[in-house]
Parts: structure tokens; C-alpha cells; sequence
């Protein structure tokens, strides 16, 4: 079987998933993030040398302030949590999102968090906090900007190799695969630049029910794809 060499995952149905079991919705996200952890080690297990979740949008903070405070402290708890799965696994992990709008202690936990696993080899975990296509874009082209007005890069040498150095993915692959949980069929803003020629994959179960299997299966469905990445290939 092929295996994507990077996975994205768009982690959704937490909420409902919750709502449906009569629980909070808070509920549903700490089981979510029990999940994160859980497909970390299958999809390392399984030869997936990269996997990108994406845990709180740049519109996240539009959701009522008691369920954005919820997932801040989730967030700061599973910052431990993950350094310790990290040491265990030898896993790297990296934080994509503009991190000046977070508290500061969460900034410290996620500077310390990818200090501590930089050097690791084991599976490359990217979680994207605060975080969204347009607003990595954006981002990239005012440091970008900032070079041609110091003089260091000229306009017409700019490439797309160029631009994406300053993406918060530089250095990563764009994903093989992109899955997205619990029906929905649209990509909210996640990786807008990568995912020009990724393969995407929709599937009713909710995140907190997407197990090893449900994994397997998207992976299957990758091994049906035909990526021509806009060529043809020879009949």
C-alpha cells in the first residue's frame, strides 16, 4: 500500500458529537484531543512521516468566550501532555498560527514545547493554533515586502519557492492527503497555499470517534487517487 507521506487533518464534530450524548461541548473536545493522540502513533505506525492538525481557527474566536476559554485551558494542559507523548515517540512538533494573539504563558509552552523536540526523528507533528490560510498569506507577504523595501530582494526575482520560506509550513511538505471529520466538505481556511494538489477525503465520523480504522480507510481511498498534479500521464 502507498502511504501519504503528509497527512492534514481538519478535526471536526467535537461539538456535536458531545451534544448528541447529551454532554457539554467542552466534553467533546477534551475527548478530540484524547483522539490527537491516539492517530499520532497509528499514523507514525503506519509510515506517515507528517501529520497537521488543525486545532483552533483565526474565526475561532467568534465562538462563545465560556467554550473559547474551555479550549485554552484544554490547550494548555494538552501542551504537557504532548511534551511528554513527544519524549516518549521521539516526535517534533511544531505550533503553525500566529502565536502574538495567545496568552502568554501558552506562547512560553509552545516555545519550550519546540525547543524541546526540534531535534527529534521521529513522526513531524504540526498543530495549527490560531491559525488560518488567508492569514499565513498575508503574513508571508508583509515579511516578504519587508525584504524588497530593505533593498535585499528585488520584485521580479520572487518565486513560489521564495514565498513559501515564509509560510509557517517552510520546510515541510505540502500534505499527500487532507481528511475532514464529521460531514462537512469544505476546508474552512486551513493550508489554502498547500493544498493546491492534495487529495481530499470526507467522512461522517465525528473526530472524537475516528479511530486507527477510520484512519485505514482514508489511506485505502488515497491509494485509489490518480495525482497528476495538473499533467497527464501516458496512457
Amino acid at each position: 500500500m502507498k502511504i501519504p507521506n503528509h497527512v492534514a487533518i481538519i478535526l471536526d464534530g467535537n461539538g456535536r458529537w458531545a451534544k448528541a450524548k447529551g454532554m457539554p461541548r467542552n466534553y467533546g473536545h477534551v475527548q478530540g484531543a484524547k483522539t490527537v493522540e491516539v492517530i499520532c502513533e497509528e499514523a507514525y505506525r503506519m509510515g506517515i512521516q507528517y501529520l497537521t492538525v488543525y486545532a483552533f481557527s483565526t474565526e475561532n474566536w467568534n465562538r462563545p468566550q465560556d467554550e473559547v476559554d474551555a479550549l485554552m485551558k484544554l490547550l494548555r494542559n494538552y501542551m504537557k501532555t504532548c511534551l511528554k507523548t513527544a519524549e516518549k515517540n521521539r516526535m517534533c512538533v511544531r505550533v503553525l498560527g500566529d502565536k502574538t494573539r495567545l496568552d502568554q504563558d501558552i506562547q512560553t509552552r509552545i516555545a519550550e514545547l519546540e525547543e524541546a523536540t526540534k531535534n527529534n526523528d521521529g513522526l513531524h507533528f504540526q498543530i495549527a493554533i490560531n491559525y488560518g490560510g488567508r492569514d499565513e498569506i498575508i503574513r508571508a507577504v508583509k515579511k516578504l515586502s519587508a525584504k524588497v523595501q530593505s533593498g535585499e530582494v528585488s520584485p521580479e526575482t520572487i518565486t513560489a519557492d521564495m514565498l513559501e520560506d515564509y509560510l509557517d509550513t517552510a520546510g515541510i511538505p505540502d500534505p499527500d492527503l487532507l481528511i475532514r471529520t464529521c460531514n462537512e466538505q469544505r476546508i474552512s481556511n486551513f493550508l489554502l497555499w498547500q493544498l493546491a494538489y492534495t487529495e481530499f477525503y470526507f467522512t461522517p465520523v465525528p473526530w472524537p470517534d475516528f479511530t486507527k480504522e477510520e484512519l485505514m480507510k482514508a489511506v485505502e481511498a488515497y491509494n485509489h487517487r490518480d495525482r497528476r498534479y495538473g499533467g497527464l500521464k501516458e496512457e
